[in-house]
């Protein structure tokens, strides 16, 4: 495999493989709405989006636009959860400015205090708007896992991402939990019951859902992408280990991490697993045959394309997390 190994180094290389906690600089392409944000802190003309999906959940669906485009800071649905007697937050936003905003919507529709923060993984569009809310004093609460996921990310925020936090950006306002989930959770807002699930690596080292009892609505984070394609950057076979456990949950509402809600959870999560599942299969197979890593690049999946969105600029990354991840198995 020395030959192998030689073009999967110079495959790495030429796609340009970023991985600082995993983060890939994923591209969107729905460029017909990048006009709802305007980035860097400059106001969104078509307002800022929020549904009420049932009675006292709310989302702010984020856009389909390139991390390098206008609006690159408002890609992530997040959104807020209220009791009777505070508010929970689930995910803040690619930026101070989108905190802000998510901030303004829930002070229009309740006086309650803000009393926890919650954090489904460590991506730079799910958390930077954390440092919105430190004026309210709530608990920030993520994964066990997410400390040391934001301490390893926080360099690379502050050079890739300085602008979408306050002038001068600095660490402090890159917030990490004080509450760590290491596998189940309940909050209670009130006669709300929130129950927090920590999960093996999957799509990464620190993912979390958030189940609303009173609903029966499970907001998954990034366990579930619909419409855009699935990126990889924990590892696969953990990823299907979890929809394997997901898929028989029975929950009346399904916000995914990206793309539109759902009602049935079975259904929403087939075409992730038939994705996940090709490039296991299909890089085994490379593998098993002594082919490159980028042989691989070229000829593993490619009967995926068709279903989804940011083929071209995710795929082949995916491919290549794979191929590390199975090579030595």
């Amino acid at each position: 495999m020395a030959a192998a190994e030689r073009s999967g180094a110079a495959a790495l290389t030429k796609i340009g493989l970023l991985s600082l906690c995993g983060w890939l600089m994923v591209e969107w392409v729905a460029p017909a709405r990048a006009q709802e944000h305007s980035g860097h802190g400059q106001p969104m003309p078509g307002g800022f989006n929020v549904a009420e999906l049932k009675p006292g959940v709310f989302l702010h669906a984020g856009q389909q636009v390139a991390l390098t485009a206008p609006g690159h800071d408002d890609i992530a649905n997040i959104g807020f959860i209220v009791g009777e007697h505070c508010v929970a937050v689930i995910d803040t936003g690619g930026s101070v400015t989108i905190g802000r905003a998510l901030r303004a919507a829930i002070e229009k529709r309740t006086r309650l205090p803000i009393c926890y923060i919650i954090n489904t993984h460590v991506h730079v569009d799910h958390v930077l708007g954390n440092a919105a809310f430190k004026q309210d004093h709530p608990s920030f609460v993520g994964s066990a896992q997410l400390v040391a996921a934001i301490a390893r990310s926080t360099d690379f925020f502050l050079a890739q991402y300085g602008g979408d936090l306050d002038a001068p950006p600095t660490a402090d306002q890159i917030i990490s939990p004080d509450q760590g989930v290491e596998r189940e959770l309940t909050l209670d807002l009130g006669h709300r019951r929130l129950i927090l699930e920590s999960w093996p690596i999957a799509h990464t080292d620190c993912d979390l859902t958030v189940y609303d009892q009173r609903t029966g609505t499970l907001w998954t984070g990034d366990l579930l992408f619909r419409e855009r394609l699935p990126a990889v950057d924990g590892s696969v076979k953990g990823w299907l280990s979890v929809i394997d456990e997901l898929e028989h949950r029975q929950v009346a509402l399904i916000i995914p991490g990206h793309g539109t809600i759902a009602h049935d959870l079975a259904t929403a999560l087939k075409p992730e697993r038939r994705y996940l599942r090709g490039l296991i299969d299909g890089v085994r197979q490379e593998i098993k045959g002594g082919q490159s890593m980028q042989h691989a690049l070229e000829h593993v999946a490619n009967q995926e394309s068709p279903h989804w969105l940011l083929w071209d600029s995710v795929h082949q990354r995916n491919v290549a997390r794979v191929y590390q991840e199975l090579e030595w198995e």
